[in-house]
This record gives C-alpha cells, sequence and structure tokens, in this order.
C-alpha cells in the first residue's frame, strides 16, 4: 500500500507541475494574441520598414509607397477625365 501512495504522490506532483505549465502557456497565449500586444507588434514592424536600426529614413522604401499612392492617384484622375 505504501508503494500505491507514493505511486499516487507523484502523479499528484506530475499532475501539479503539468497543470502549472499549462497555465503559464495558456498566459503568454492570451498575451500574444491581446488586441494591445498585435497592435504594438504592428507598429514596430512599421516602424522596422521605414527607419533603418540607426533611426535614419529609408528612402527607397518610403518612395516606394509614395510612387505607388501616385500612380494610383493619377489613374484615378484619369480615368474621372475619361468617364465625363
Amino acid at each position: 500500500m505504501t508503494a500505491s501512495l507514493g505511486g499516487r504522490e507523484s502523479i499528484e506532483q506530475d499532475m501539479d507541475v503539468t497543470r502549472e505549465r499549462l497555465s503559464q502557456n495558456i498566459d503568454q497565449l492570451v498575451h500574444r494574441v491581446s488586441p494591445k500586444t498585435i497592435a504594438s507588434r504592428q507598429v514596430q514592424a512599421v516602424k522596422d520598414y521605414f527607419v533603418d536600426p540607426q533611426g535614419a529614413p529609408r528612402t527607397d522604401h518610403i518612395l516606394t509607397i509614395v510612387g505607388g499612392v501616385t500612380g494610383v492617384v493619377v489613374v484615378i484622375v484619369v480615368l474621372r477625365k475619361m468617364v465625363s
């Protein structure tokens, strides 16, 4: 019967350790999927795209975006003039 009690205690300890680990994993997941965390990650990604590690603007990326926006505006203006 003593061996049975030792086995039971061991199983209970394993369950406690597993429960604690699962709790930590759930807390990490909740943090990772919270809207505030997602938003801050996205803001950082945009900053990383437009600013290099030294803090200088990445003109190649900025000019690419400006060129694309300008192209879309030109297409819209031309299409409106063609329609009217």
